[in-house]
This record gives C-alpha cells, sequence and structure tokens, in this order.
C-alpha cells in the first residue's frame, strides 16, 4: 500500500515539474507586451497575484516607442529623400470605402449618380481597382448605361485620384489628367509604351516617339512618382509597438547590458490572501495551495526569463562588439549554437530568449534575432556575415555609372577582387532582391 501512495508522489511530483517546466517555457517566449497581457489574466484567475503600476500596456509601449526605429535587419534600396506620404498614414484612419463615400455624400449629384456612385466605391478591391465589366455593373445595380458612366465620373473625380481604373494604365492615365497632362509625352508613353516602359527598352519609346533617350529617361522617373495603387495607403498594417527588453550602454570604452525594469511586470503576493495561506483556513486550503504553488512557478519563470535574456544579450555582444563600434558592416556570422554553448543553454532556449525580445542600443532598437546572421563563404577564415555583403552590395551599387549599371556577376566579380569575399551571382541576386535593389537593366539611366 505504502509502495503504491510513494508511486503515485512521484507521479504527482513529475506531473508538478511539468507544468512548471511548461510555465517557464510560455513566459520566456513571450514579448514584454504579451507577458504583461499573460498576468493580467492571471491576476483574474489568481487571488493571490497581485500587479504593480509599472506594468506596461501596449497603450504606454505606443507613447514610449513612437518615435524610435525599429530594426529587423531588412535594408531597403529607398534613400532618405524618397519620402511618400503614403509611409505617413495614420493610425486608425478610415478605410478606402469610407474615405469616398465623405467624398461623394459632399457633391451636388442626382439621386441616381449618387446612387451608382456609392455602390462603384464599395465594389473596389483594396487597392482601388474595379473588376467588374460595364456589362455586369449594369446588370448588378439595375442602372443604364448612361448613368453608369455618370458614377464612373464621379468615382473618377474623387480622391486619391486613380480609383475605379480597371488597369494601370487606366489608373495612370486618371492621374495624369488630373495633373493637366493630357497630350504630353508623359501621357502618351502610359497610352502606347507601358509594356516597353516596364522592360526599360527607352531607345524603342524614344524612336516611335521621335524624342531622346533622355526625354524617355525623365517621363519614366516622372511615372515612378505615380501611383499604382491608390487604395493600398488605406489598408496599412497597424503599427507595432515594443518595449525593450535591454538597454545596451557604452561606459568608457565598454558596453554595459542591463535589464530594463520598465519591462519586467512586477508581481507580489496579495495580503490578505497571503494570511490566509499562513493560517492554513479550513475549507480552502486545498485551493490555496494550488494557487500558492501557482504564484510561485510563475513568479519564478519571470525571474528566470530576465536572467536568461540578460546573459544571452551579453553573449551578444561579446560577439558583435565590433557593430556597437562602426554598425552593420561589422556584423559577424553568429549562430544560436555559438551563444547557447557559452550561456549554458540549449539552442531553443537561446531562440525563445531572443524572438519579439528587443534592445536599445547606441546604433538604435533591434530585435535581438537581428544579431544572429548568416555566413558567406566556405573558408571560416574568410568568412563574412550576409549584412555585411549587403552592405558592400549596397555600397557599390551607389557608386556605380547609373549608365552603365553593375551586373550581379560584376558586382560578385568586385567583392572577391576588392572586399575578399566570395559569393556567389545567385547568391548575390538574392540579397540584392532581398534590399529590393532593381536589376541592372532597371537600374540603367540615360
Amino acid at each position: 500500500m505504502s509502495m503504491d501512495f510513494g508511486l503515485f508522489q512521484q507521479q504527482t511530483m513529475k506531473l508538478a515539474m511539468t507544468n512548471e517546466l511548461r510555465q517557464a517555457i510560455t513566459i520566456l517566449q513571450y514579448s514584454a507586451l504579451d507577458l504583461n497581457e499573460y498576468l493580467l489574466e492571471q491576476q483574474l484567475e489568481n487571488p493571490l497575484i497581485e500587479l504593480k503600476e509599472r506594468t506596461v500596456t501596449e497603450e504606454v509601449a505606443r507613447q514610449k516607442m513612437n518615435d524610435t526605429p525599429i530594426y529587423d535587419g531588412k535594408s531597403s534600396y529607398r534613400g532618405e529623400d524618397d519620402y511618400s506620404p503614403v509611409d505617413h498614414i495614420r493610425e486608425n484612419e478610415e478605410g478606402l470605402q469610407d474615405y469616398l463615400l465623405n467624398q461623394i455624400r459632399l457633391l451636388n449629384l442626382d439621386r441616381k449618380t449618387r446612387s451608382i456612385a456609392m455602390y462603384l466605391a464599395l465594389s473596389l478591391d483594396q487597392n482601388g481597382y474595379l473588376h467588374q465589366s460595364d456589362t455586369e455593373l449594369m446588370e448588378e445595380a439595375f442602372v443604364t448605361e448612361e448613368t453608369l458612366e455618370k458614377g464612373m465620373e464621379t468615382l473618377f473625380s474623387l480622391e486619391p485620384y486613380g480609383v475605379g481604373a480597371r488597369t494601370l494604365r487606366e489608373c495612370l492615365l486618371i492621374q495624369l489628367k488630373h495633373m493637366g497632362m493630357e497630350d504630353s509625352l508623359t501621357e502618351r508613353v502610359v497610352s502606347r509604351h507601358l509594356e516597353l516602359l516596364a522592360k526599360n527598352q527607352f531607345k524603342k519609346i524614344a524612336k516611335a516617339e521621335l524624342v531622346t533617350v533622355e526625354d524617355v529617361q525623365s517621363v519614366a522617373d516622372f511615372i515612378k512618382t505615380l501611383n499604382p495603387k491608390p487604395g493600398a495607403e488605406f489598408n496599412r498594417e497597424t503599427p507595432k509597438y515594443v518595449v525593450p527588453d535591454v538597454t545596451v550602454l557604452k561606459i568608457n570604452e565598454d558596453y554595459v547590458v542591463r535589464l530594463n525594469e520598465q519591462s519586467v511586470p512586477k508581481i507580489f503576493m496579495n495580503r490578505d490572501y497571503e494570511q490566509m495561506v499562513k493560517n492554513k483556513q479550513t475549507g480552502i486550503e486545498s485551493y490555496m495551495k494550488q494557487k500558492y504553488d501557482q504564484f510561485n512557478w510563475i513568479k519564478r519563470s519571470i525571474e528566470q526569463r530576465q536572467q536568461t535574456i540578460l546573459k544571452v544579450t551579453k553573449s551578444i555582444v561579446n560577439h558583435q562588439f565590433e557593430f556597437f563600434n562602426y554598425g552593420a558592416s561589422h556584423l559577424k556570422p553568429l549562430t544560436l549554437k555559438a551563444v547557447a554553448e557559452e550561456v549554458g543553454v540549449h539552442e531553443s532556449t537561446v531562440s525563445r530568449a531572443t524572438t519579439n525580445k528587443y534592445v536599445q542600443t547606441p546604433r538604435g532598437l533591434h530585435e535581438l534575432k537581428y544579431f544572429f546572421v548568416s555566413t558567406v563563404g566556405r573558408d571560416s577564415s574568410k568568412s563574412s556575415s550576409s549584412e555585411k555583403v549587403k552592405t558592400h552590395i549596397k555600397r557599390l551599387v551607389n557608386e556605380e555609372n547609373k549608365q552603365k549599371p553593375l551586373s550581379d556577376q560584376k558586382l560578385s566579380d568586385l567583392l572577391k577582387k576588392d572586399n575578399q569575399i566570395n559569393v556567389s551571382r545567385r547568391t548575390l541576386a538574392k540579397y540584392r532582391e532581398e534590399m529590393q535593389i532593381p536589376s541592372s537593366s532597371q537600374r540603367k539611366r540615360y
């Protein structure tokens, strides 16, 4: 009988340890905001849990991090001067359909025209395009061709200009019309040569229109300023707000890693219920014991989470010391395994401790995953990080002769010759595309 009880006790302890381990893993993989939401839920279920006011909510994060850039390791070919008003669309702004309907309501229209214009506005896709034919629309809305035409004219008059078009060509032509550029070279190129323009076949266009290649180049540059998806600006994802889990500070010539206490939920025990646990109040003793154990599991898991993130970040700083001094071009190849071995944990633990965890550094706010970069080159003594290779590619493209842009093979040859970096043409093309850098034929200027 005692043997059966001992076996039952061992199984119970094993189950408790499994639950505790699962709790620790769950808490480790949470972001700061997710952890706070989780604790608020636990507080509702466990009367012993109390949270202090420094618990971070998404609203607080939004206010604090509104002006802080977040780097995810992805580069862009766009320069600082490539401003687009679409980039600054505010959160919670009205949708495309509402925006159009509000404009229609302000126009002096007869009832039929207003009705079909609203119907058309509600028929647009997320990019502002219309997919139904005139025949389909007349059948669906029970209107005449004349009424539909008036509705389309109304739709074409609304901002953002270009909505209601069925093709890219029509979308661009609508925008040019509003700019007073009818019968211009730009209008003719869009009307007659859009396919050639997409292939950068400027010489063929110039010959057909009896103009210089430089004229076509100017037209191409202007067309790039038009909006091919006028409705897309209303479909931007809600901005992601994050709270840094750790901070890296430069003190003298060294870098110091500190936990961000504001991101850590301060958890403590409710005094009234704590007394009930101590007094072992009859009737609820089993329930209070369960909640007491749960409280301790959560508290220990949070402490373990913080220490793991701190140790992992310190290891990252040691490996990527040159990044903090000189920037992204000095990132070194680094794997989860290398950090795991240094910290003394499993690779999966490092992965959880760096996913959706952020560090505030003198060089901006980065996800900890940003510092794990792949190796380029088989010879480990001459290997380079993918981020370093991208930096060199971007530099070479920026410095190239725009009339004779460098091909992927030429870029690969220059990296090997000038920087001793061995990277295949195919790999280089992949990095170039990741940075949104056009091919050499698309970069060519006249």
